[in-house]
């Protein structure tokens, strides 16, 4: 009882991002104030915080002579500073300029003057266009700068602008574009008050019951699911909904004859050929292995047999001359090379120092792979696009590299259409292809083991700031990370080809 009353005499600070919490579900703010130890780390989180912190450093470049409000030694001096500056008639941008009315703190990322008396604020973002969170953001930062007697002229999320291309190193002008929305969010404003209030409130009280839903992943990924999914009554072993891009209806017309476990589905409901083979396939328990289909459709891949894979980088700021923001850029590749007689060889490629690696990658690519035999994938069209992005971006070896995308063939629709085990749940990505296929092969013992922790590992490695020691360390994580991928290539390829016996009866 004393830690709840001390918990409802508190007056519990609001800030921007806790009141976005609160709009997305009043648990996960309530559990990242009170629980904080609760949240699981996620690397797409990680990624979005360090895309955020590079655009706000351009934002204030862009919207020179201005002043960085400190948060340091704390909040408070923070809004001391800003009211000073206010207070003296300071009329240049200010930079994280801090403001707090009614118990909340918000951080305007540019204020910037506009004629004798009013201001322009910009809330800036990584994204490429207003999202709908975006707009309630815009609202708590007017409430409070209004209230704190700031005169708007306007307020705007400043985001990206995809047309952008880096055509001078350093030189950003035109990298970010407005969308001016004062008087759209203003209703939204007035009625900030009460939010505040509701969200203090559910602070000063129990954890909040609420159950879990598409709010859970919306506007981002909670990171209490876990938490939160602890003590739900088990979801049937086999839902419906793994069936591959089941539609609404189907779902619905099942769960409404009391039906969610797809085994329990009728098969003449299921009108889909797929959807029949996962059916089939969750209810025997046996693989559905379509080998002669394999054979016949690889047949003509050429040999030698290059299965490569790429990781690469989409900096929401450019970093190199030609490129544009949230272009995929490859900085590594692994390639096994399969001779006629079943002889492999491996090759890989890796620049990790934070300089253009694209020219490198190229090189090393046609060094590669050469001018003879099938180039293989899994999910063909992003290797493909990766390398058309090379030859944009290296015209001199255009020729060469359009080549290369030419001979482009995909392993992925060969394992959709011919092969699946009811553990895949409805997915052919090959993390969950592998373990089924050959589980003497996964991902768990590797620091590295998927695609956001690759692009955060080669931020970490090509920072300035990053010791030799450990970008070394952090070369040889990608490396095997990126060979693994290809070698599961290899694998899933043969084993597919195999007789069905070595896998399991076809039914």
């Amino acid at each position: 009882m004393g830690d709840q009353q001390a918990k409802a005499s508190r007056v519990f600070g609001l800030s921007k991002s806790r009141i976005t919490a609160f709009e997305q579900c009043p648990k996960k703010l309530w559990l990242s104030v009170h629980r904080r130890e609760l949240a699981e780390v996620q690397a797409q989180s990680e990624l979005r915080f360090a895309a955020g912190h590079e655009v706000g450093a351009i934002a204030c470049e862009l919207a020179p002579g201005g002043v960085m409000i400190e948060a340091q030694p704390d909040l408070k001096a923070a809004l001391k500073q800003t009211s000073e500056l206010l207070a003296a008639g300071h009329r240049a941008p200010i930079y994280e300029a801090t403001f707090a009315h009614d118990g909340v703190l918000i951080q305007a990322d540019v204020l910037e003057p506009v004629g004798d008396s009013g201001w322009r604020m910009a809330e800036v973002k990584s994204s490429t266009a207003v999202k709908d969170y975006h707009r309630g953001d815009l609202a708590t930062q007017i409430w409070v700068l209004e209230n704190s007697g700031i005169e708007l002229e306007a307020a705007v999320i400043r985001h990206i602008d995809t047309s952008f291309i880096l055509s001078v190193p350093g030189d950003y002008r035109g990298l970010l574009k407005d969308a001016a929305l004062l008087e759209e969010v203003r209703s939204t404003a007035a009625g900030r008050h009460e939010v505040a209030e509701n969200a203090r409130a559910t602070l000063a009280g129990p954890e909040p019951i609420q159950e879990m839903g598409a709010h859970c992943l919306k506007p981002f990924s909670c990171e209490f699911q876990a938490y939160c999914g602890k003590d739900m009554p088990a979801p049937p072993e086999w839902p419906v909904d793994i069936l591959p891009r089941a539609s609404r209806s189907l779902v619905e017309e099942m769960a409404r004859k009391g039906i969610s476990d797809l085994r329990d589905v009728p098969l003449d409901a299921l009108k889909k050929g797929q959807h029949r083979v996962v059916h089939q396939a969750t209810v025997s328990g046996l693989p559905y292995h379509d080998h002669v289909g394999v054979m016949r459709e690889t047949k003509d891949w050429a040999f030698p047999r290059h299965y490569l894979d790429f990781e690469t980088i989409a900096l929401p700021v450019p970093a190199w001359v030609g490129a544009k923001p949230y272009q995929q850029v490859p900085f590594q590749f692994s390639c096994h090379t399969e001779l006629a007689d079943g002889t492999i060889a491996h090759r890989s490629f890796l620049s990790a120092d934070g300089s253009d690696p694209r020219r490198a990658c190229a090189e090393a690519l046609i060094e590669c792979v050469g001018e003879e035999g099938a180039i293989i994938a899994y999910n063909a069209s992003f290797e493909r696009s990766c390398v058309r992005g090379l030859a944009d971006a290296l015209p001199e070896m255009s020729r060469e590299l359009t080549a290369i995308a030419e001979r482009f063939v995909d392993l992925l629709p060969v394992a959709r259409a011919h092969y699946y085990h009811r553990d895949q749940r409805g997915s052919w990505s090959i993390k969950r292809v592998l373990p089924t296929i050959a589980p003497d092969l996964d991902y768990s013992d590797l620091e590295v083991g998927d695609g956001a922790a690759a692009q955060l590992a080669w931020l970490e490695a090509a920072s300035p700031k990053c010791e030799t020691e450990r970008r070394a360390q952090i070369a040889a994580s990608l490396e095997a990370y990126c060979e693994r991928d290809t070698w599961a290539m290899v694998v899933l390829l043969r084993r597919m080809i195999s007789p069905s016996e070595q896998l399991g009866e076809q039914f």
